[in-house]
């Protein structure tokens, strides 16, 4: 196939969005891959549309050689099946609803766990017809509420959703285990780096989670790796090793101090080294218990403050509480709040006050470091006092505890020593690309979905969730592959597999051109052939790079001595080439091995 860049129906820009925020959005706009419908919702040109298609293929490929087959539900779904669920509650504003005529209520497809589980309840009724594994390629939609970030964050997205159905625990590791290593070949052949991290089931549910991050700088999701063993994790999954309980025999008793002027951690730390030295050491941030107030509101809009205690050299991470929590959503807690709150002394909160037995009820959930034994300075619940050596088991005791607190580099390993070495965290940022679910009996509970085991008695079915982001797949290979030019797809993806450019007014130059152009494709490739006669070369060679086919063949000056030139555009090399011979080396060049990147996990 060729493209004619005179009639391709694309329009290249030389400056970037103004709503852009990172490099993929971009890029994706201003090579004419992509534009924007409104916020979260966005067009596919034909470029983009041929990309899209390509990682479509390759998922498909992959799935199908597994065993897989292939289905399509609608995204208009009945209210009926995610109500038996609790999913049309818990999804909340995540969803768009909306009536028929005769009122009845639907929804936007979000995700399909309900009706693959429906389905095989209609169809399948033995263990006989089990394993099974299906799977979809579809448009999703979710009301999100800040949509950014071009195709990484929108409202509208194309989405890869398998499910695995099975008799048995055992069935399921082995269909878990088969899908993570059909999509370890998806994302080697997408031709970006990524990771394997231990995730949170959140809303989903399900006894094992883990993803797939493409790597960025930029992306929205932190992971951990260990510097010692092979730990991997999303830091919403990272499960600290609590301390072990100290002895407290020997503590003072706590005692209440006046600290005026001290509503922040720092003002609190210089006011004990000036006022209460210690004669071990200076007090530090991490000796103080900071009490976080947020609200939890719950799928039905139900509103429920919460106090999170956590050492005071430590921020919750929202992303980690949330994560915690899921479908909860945190909201902060407010000055009307506060207000039905009376007994709270803002900026001087402490423990006296808080959890469900307490003055406030407020439910008081603390940081695993906040073990029994140990030793803090937290407010007294009274503006401008502070309480020392108040002893946690002795002195209070929280409702529980929870993971919220950031997750920094050289934090411990979760794991512990490995073989006398003392593993410490890493962190990174990434996109999520890929994550798969044990899930187990939820849906199946919920919808009824039983079968018949050899023995003749009736089994809940056991199921695995297996999703990947084909649409949000293009933007992660954008981030993770762009040079400063532009755009750099790798040649599985890529919208085409030359961009052949004719420079020049010379007739002789296009006719060339057009010759490859036709040889190119004879061999089946497929051209991009840049054949504007009124278009100067520099901007079609910027409009090359920007597009970011991974060979451009430019037919220009050279021709006279016989040559062209084939560029690669990921190294940048360029090398001439005698114009006979030029059709076979570009058919080798495109058709030669490409070594996968390694996954690591």
């Amino acid at each position: 196939m060729i493209l004619r860049m005179s009639s391709l129906f694309v329009r290249t820009l030389r400056e970037d969005p103004a709503a852009a925020e990172v490099p993929s959005h971009r890029l994706l706009v201003r090579a004419g891959y992509i534009r924007r419908a409104a916020p979260g919702i966005y067009s596919w040109l034909p470029l983009g549309l041929r990309v899209l298609r390509n990682i479509e293929r390759i998922v498909r490929e992959e799935m199908d050689g597994m065993g897989a087959q292939e289905l399509q539900f609608p995204a208009l779904l009945p209210r009926e099946p995610y109500e038996a669920t609790g999913r049309w509650t818990e999804y909340g504003a995540g969803v768009f609803r909306l009536q028929d005529r005769k009122g009845a209520d639907y929804l936007l497809g979000p995700t399909h766990e309900e009706m693959f589980t429906l389905l095989v309840k209609d169809l399948y009724s033995s263990y006989k017809d089990l394993p099974l594994w299906l799977y979809q390629i579809q448009t999703k939609y979710r009301d999100e509420a800040r949509p950014r970030a071009g195709l990484l964050r929108g409202r509208e997205f194309v989405m890869k959703d398998s499910y695995s159905f099975d008799v048995s625990d055992a069935g399921l590791e082995s269909s878990y285990a088969a899908h993570r290593a059909a999509y370890v070949k998806i994302f080697d052949r997408l031709g970006f780096d990524y990771v394997v991290v231990k995730a949170t089931s959140g809303a989903m549910g399900g006894s094992r989670s883990e993803e797939f991050l493409a790597t960025a700088e930029n992306g929205e999701d932190t992971y951990v790796r260990c510097s010692v063993c092979d730990y991997a994790a999303n830091v919403e999954a990272v499960a600290l090793r609590p301390p072990p309980p100290v002895p407290y025999d020997d503590a003072p008793p706590a005692h209440a101090e006046q600290t005026p002027d001290t509503p922040t951690i720092d003002t609190l730390v210089q006011h004990l080294n000036d006022a209460f030295p210690r004669e071990d050491r200076p007090w530090h941030a991490g000796d103080t218990l900071k009490n976080v107030l947020v609200v939890l509101r719950h799928p039905d809009g139900t509103r429920e403050p919460v106090a999170i205690g956590l050492p005071g050299d430590r921020e919750v991470d929202e992303k980690r509480l949330g994560g915690q929590l899921e479908p909860i959503e945190v909201e902060a807690f407010e000055e009307k709040d506060f207000a039905a709150h009376p007994e709270l002394a803002k900026g001087y909160i402490g423990p006296g006050v808080l959890g469900e037995k307490n003055a406030s009820g407020i439910r008081y959930l603390v940081d695993p470091r906040v073990v029994e034994g140990t030793r803090w300075v937290t407010g007294a619940d009274v503006a401008g006092s502070h309480v020392l050596d108040l002893v946690a088991g002795r002195d209070f005791a929280p409702d529980g505890t929870i993971e919220a607190a950031e997750v920094r580099d050289g934090d411990p390993c979760p794991r512990g020593p490995h073989e006398g070495a003392e593993g410490t965290l890493l962190t990174a940022r990434g996109i999520e690309m890929g994550h798969i679910f044990a899930l187990g009996r939820k849906y199946a509970d919920a919808l009824g979905l039983q079968v018949l085991d050899e023995f003749g008695k009736l089994v809940t079915v056991t199921m695995g969730s297996y999703g990947i982001g084909v649409s949000r797949a293009v933007a992660a290979i954008a981030e993770n592959t762009h040079d400063e030019l532009g755009l750099v797809w790798p040649r599985e993806v890529a919208p085409a597999d030359v961009h052949l450019v004719a420079t020049g007014k010379d007739a002789a130059v296009y006719d060339t051109a057009a010759g490859i152009a036709v040889e190119l494709t004879a061999r089946g490739l497929t051209v991009i052939y840049d054949d504007r006669v009124k278009v100067s070369p520099g901007v079609k060679f910027k409009d090359a790079e920007l597009i970011g086919v991974p060979t451009i063949v430019v037919v220009g000056k050279g021709l006279v001595d016989g040559v062209v030139e084939v560029k690669d555009r990921a190294s940048g090399e360029r090398e001439d080439v005698p114009v006979d011979d030029v059709v076979d080396y570009v058919v080798r060049t495109v058709r030669e091995p490409v070594g996968n990147p390694i996954s690591e996990d």
